[in-house]
């Protein structure tokens, strides 16, 4: 009696060498592709610091991008001092390819912040960031400063620009987030965005960040309107968030030791 042509062993057979074929082609693209993942993300990044900075042309291609990015120094820095640090401190040759955000998962390179002085809810705070500075005729024009924190639904991630005063925003962007669209989701609406130009962080000393969303809006004879931005409509917890997450950055436990040092010219 014949055998029959399909076994389950045969069904079995085909299925693995299929899985193993695809496997490989999966494998094999995502290597190919890597580079070009790679160089887009990078391309993104650079392009979020240029906005922040107000130094995006709208429609600038690849090779303008990296040419005005080209105009930063890529620093790294250590919150505790207000000092910069060598690459070599954290392991890499290349500011660039620092990751402060892998950094601040790793014990030995990031610090344990309690949950009472954890305004922006990120739990963990690298002791090294990787900050963007830009100078001319040996003058300090304007600081990148990487910043996130928790809003509603996601953190957000994204830069702060500081003019050369290290106190006047010249800009702020998020380029990660989950927040809610029409709602939380509005930190990426220019007109939003456009409030934050011009505003100051500190107040008078100098020692204490003073930014506050304001629910219902800035009016034009608001009491320490320089430092208030109009609240995102129908988005508390997500204003909340923002409003935290720049102070926290912008306290002493962020980067307020470096800009003092910076106005007073110690760096």
């Amino acid at each position: 009696m014949a055998k029959p042509k399909e076994t389950v062993s045969r069904t079995l057979m085909v299925a693995l060498v299929l899985s193993i074929v695809f496997s490989v082609v999966v494998s094999t693209a995502a290597v190919l592709l890597r580079p070009a993942q790679v160089k887009n993300q990078n391309l993104d990044i650079r392009s979020n610091i240029l906005s922040a900075a107000g130094m995006l042309e709208p429609g600038a291609s690849a090779e303008e991008i990296e040419e005005t990015f080209s105009r930063f120094e890529v620093r790294l820095l250590d919150l505790d001092t207000g000092e910069y640090v060598e690459p070599s401190a954290v392991g890499v040759t290349d500011p660039m390819k620092y990751d402060m955000y892998k950094a601040a998962s790793d014990p030995a390179m990031s610090t344990n912040i309690p949950s009472s002085e954890d305004k922006a809810g990120i739990k963990r705070r690298p002791n090294v960031a990787k900050i963007f500075t830009l100078s001319e005729n040996g003058k300090l024009k304007r600081v990148v400063l990487p910043v996130h924190g928790y809003g509603l639904w996601s953190t957000l991630y994204g830069f702060m620009s500081l003019e050369g005063d290290a106190n006047t925003i010249e800009g702020l962007g998020f380029y990660s987030h989950a927040e809610t669209p029409g709602l939380g989701g509005e930190v990426d609406n220019p007109r939003w965005k456009k409030q934050w130009v011009g505003k100051e962080v500190y107040g008078d000393n100098l020692d204490e960040p003073q930014i506050k969303l304001v629910k219902g809006g800035v009016s034009a004879d608001a009491a320490d309107k320089e430092h208030k931005i109009d609240a995102l409509s129908g988005a508390t917890l997500t204003s909340r968030g923002v409003q935290q997450l720049v102070n926290y950055w912008m306290g002493d436990r962020g980067y307020e030791t470096y800009l003092k040092k910076l106005r007073q010219g110690e760096v």
